[in-house]
């Protein structure tokens, strides 16, 4: 097995990783930058080493990065999600400098990256795309014409995009025609490329994605479906394994296309092969060339750790599992514990925690880099923390969450955990019919007021114990 692993990334992401290699017998090697210096995961790694006092652009030089992996005896190393996560570059470095990327290789993430060129491979091979162009777009004016022949409303993507970025909803030409310039300048901005693509909006659609894990002897599994339909401006806000509203039939289907997809372009590694539904209607949207951040409910429901098979396949060792050893059991929800705030168009609110208390119990699981007295950098992505539930049915799991949303102590900020009650408690959501316009169609949830006694002397005790201990 690998000896030490450099971790290309920050926050809870590098904490989970660090997990990983420990069970490993693997020594954690962590980056970070000045606004990174007390961070959780500089604390629990083997080693850490400063990268530079700008909070971004240490986690983004991709040759620096490689050079103190090499530099400190690193064979291997991850890099996380976002940052250069799908840089195709970035995986090439590494393998010029002879070390295990944990990841697909460079051809293939190059490949997924061009989300037009990914639509096309599959199409070809007769797998069912999103209606939309074939190619990224040269003008509004072709923009404008495709968008009237696939009917409003439509939605203008960056080519290159991902993680909810750089798309817009379209409703009507005028939209269009202002979303164009907005969208390009953004795209250039964040992914180094303006090239857009449209394709139809389906109103009423859920977004279900699937988790595949592929080695390098030909084996593809996948771990059944996430639903991620609980959004706000195309950002995932909860996450749910199995979908509660796929038949067992569609179950299937989604799942053979995700694994059909995946031998198509020959995927190594851990993806996620991402889908739109709607009644009978299946539809392939993008494939995630990474880990992703909701990965932790397909561990809940099957068992599988997800990062151990990433680490293993890069090693070269075959998948542990068959297909058939996969099972899922009962119901996972992942809730993103954000700093924002809800009541205020989700503005984010950095600062000092004052008081961290995690939540615990049965079937309750918390991914985080945060502590009392840490202070919340406002350089990078709002999450704080990903708590997880499980239960055996989908009414435990939903009253499991109530409790351990509301036992969670979490204070100096605002988050978006009093939202997630509400949601739990709608009586839509909790029969199921719920899809990617369901916050937005519920305002009524952001009607909530917080309640919470404000003599809690044990649980700060405890939690500042938590956070201390061992450090």
């Amino acid at each position: 097995m690998f000896h030490k692993l450099l971790i290309a990334n920050r926050g809870e992401i590098a904490v989970r990783i660090e997990r990983a290699c420990a069970e490993m017998g693997i020594r954690s090697v962590a980056v970070y930058t000045e606004p990174d210096r007390f961070a959780l995961h500089v604390k629990r790694a083997d080693e850490a080493y400063f990268i530079g006092d700008d909070p971004l652009d240490g986690y983004l030089d991709a040759q620096r990065l490689v050079d103190l992996a090499r530099e400190t005896g690193c064979d291997a190393l991850h890099p996380g999600y976002g940052f250069l996560a799908e840089q195709a570059d970035f995986a090439r470095l590494c393998a010029q400098a002879g070390i295990a990327f944990i990841g697909p290789d460079a051809e293939v993430i190059g490949r997924m990256a061009d989300k037009s060129a990914a639509r096309e491979i599959l199409r070809e091979a007769g797998i069912p795309v999103t209606p939309g162009s074939r190619a990224p777009l040269t003008s509004v004016e072709e923009a404008l014409a495709l968008a009237e022949s696939l009917g409003y409303p439509v939605m203008l993507k960056a080519n290159h995009g991902g993680g909810g970025r750089g798309l817009r909803r379209c409703d009507s030409p005028a939209q269009l025609e202002q979303a164009w310039e907005q969208v390009g300048e953004e795209a250039g901005a964040r992914f180094a490329s303006a090239a857009l693509f449209l394709e139809k909006c389906l109103v009423g659609s859920q977004h279900i994605e699937v988790q595949v894990l592929a080695d390098r002897h030909g084996s593809v599994i996948h771990l059944f479906e996430r639903d991620c339909s609980i959004q706000r401006r195309n950002q995932k806000l909860m996450e749910i394994a199995p979908s509660p509203r796929l038949t067992p039939e569609q179950r299937a289907y989604v799942g053979q296309l995700a694994v059909r997809a995946a031998h198509l372009v020959g995927y190594e590694n851990a993806g996620t092969v991402e889908f739109l539904v709607r009644g009978n209607e299946i539809y392939f949207m993008e494939m995630n060339t990474r880990i992703q951040v909701e990965h932790t409910v397909s561990e809940a429901v099957t068992g599988v750790d997800i990062v151990r098979e990433q680490i293993r396949i890069a090693y070269g060792l075959k998948l542990a599992f068959r297909q058939e050893d996969i099972r899922h059991h009962g119901y996972a929800i992942e809730f993103r514990i954000n700093a924002e705030d809800p009541k205020n168009d989700f503005l984010p609110s950095f600062g000092r925690i004052t008081r961290y208390y995690a939540p615990g119990g049965p079937g309750v699981r918390t991914d985080t880099a945060i502590y009392t007295g840490y202070r919340l950098p406002p350089h990078f992505d709002a999450l704080c923390l990903k708590l997880i539930v499980w239960g055996m049915t989908w009414e435990e799991t939903l009253d499991r969450g109530v409790r351990a949303l509301n036992d969670m102590r979490l204070q100096g900020i605002k988050t978006t955990a009093p939202l997630y009650e509400e949601i739990l408690k709608h009586p839509d959501f909790r029969r199921g019919a719920f899809d990617t316009g369901f916050v937005l169609r519920h305002p009524e949830l952001l009607d909530y007021s917080v309640k919470r006694n404000p003599d809690e002397v044990a649980l700060v005790v405890a939690a500042a114990i938590a956070a201390h201990a061992g450090l």
